[in-house]
C-alpha cells in the first residue's frame, strides 16, 4: 500500500489554494494536510497537522515565505519545504535556499513537474525548477566573485528605495562608511559607475525587486 504524502499549502490567494488543492487530489499518493494563508498560520499548523511537505509561497501577510520557512526549519527541522512562487530573482532564491528551503518552484510549473517536486522533497531530497538551477549553479561556478552578497542586495535594494546612505546604515545596524565600502564593491561587481546605474542594472537582471 503506497504511504500517502501529506502536504500543507501555503498561499494568501484562496483560488490559488485550491487550485493547487484540486491539482494535488489527483494523485493518489498525495494528500492535503491543511491551507494557510499567512506565514503565521502556516507555523501553527505545522505543529498541529505535522506534514511531510510545506507547499510555500513566497508573498505572504503578517510573515513572508522566507521567514516563514526559516522558522518552520528552527521549530521543526524535519519538515520538508517547497517554495512555490512567481519570483525568480538571484535575491529571493538565494534567501530561501539560506532559510533552508529544500526546493524552489515557478509556479508556471506543469501538474506533472510539481507533483514531482513534491514527491522528491518529501523523500529527502531538493527540487529546483530549470531556470532556479540554472541561477544556483551559476552562483556556485566561478562566478562568486561577481554576483552580489545578500548583504549588498539588502543595501543595493534599500538604496533602489530611495534610502540614503544614513537611513541604510540605521536600518541595517551598519556604519555609514561600511554602507559606502558596500556600494562601491557592488558598482565594482556591477561594473557600473554610480548607485543610480547600479539599481537600473540590477532590477534589469533581476538581481534585486521591488514588488
Amino acid at each position: 500500500m503506497t504511504t500517502s504524502i501529506r502536504v500543507l499549502i501555503v498561499d494568501d490567494h484562496p483560488v490559488v489554494r485550491d487550485g493547487i488543492a484540486a491539482v494535488l487530489g489527483t494523485q493518489p499518493d498525495l494528500q492535503i494536510a491543511g491551507l494557510a494563508g499567512t506565514g503565521q498560520e502556516a507555523l501553527r499548523q505545522v505543529a498541529t497537522v505535522i506534514p511531510d511537505v510545506v507547499l510555500m509561497d513566497l508573498q505572504l501577510p503578517e510573515m513572508d515565505g522566507v521567514r516563514a520557512t526559516a522558522a518552520i526549519k528552527a521549530a521543526h527541522p524535519q519538515a520538508h519545504v517547497l517554495v512555490l512562487t512567481t519570483y525568480d530573482t538571484d535575491s529571493d532564491i538565494i534567501a530561501a535556499i539560506d532559510a533552508g528551503a529544500d526546493g524552489y518552484l515557478l509556479k508556471q510549473a506543469g501538474r506533472d513537474e510539481l507533483c514531482a517536486a513534491i514527491r522528491t522533497v518529501a523523500n529527502g531530497g531538493s527540487a529546483l525548477s530549470p531556470d532556479v538551477a540554472a541561477k544556483v549553479l551559476n552562483r556556485m561556478r566561478g562566478a562568486s566573485d561577481t554576483r552580489l552578497s545578500p548583504r549588498e542586495i539588502e543595501v543595493l535594494t534599500a538604496a533602489a528605495r530611495g534610502r540614503g546612505n544614513k537611513q541604510i546604515a540605521r536600518d541595517l545596524h551598519l556604519s555609514e562608511a561600511t554602507v559606502k565600502t558596500h556600494l562601491l564593491h557592488i558598482y565594482t561587481k556591477l561594473g557600473v559607475a554610480d548607485r543610480t546605474a547600479a539599481v537600473t542594472t540590477a532590477l534589469a537582471r533581476g538581481i534585486i525587486r521591488l514588488a
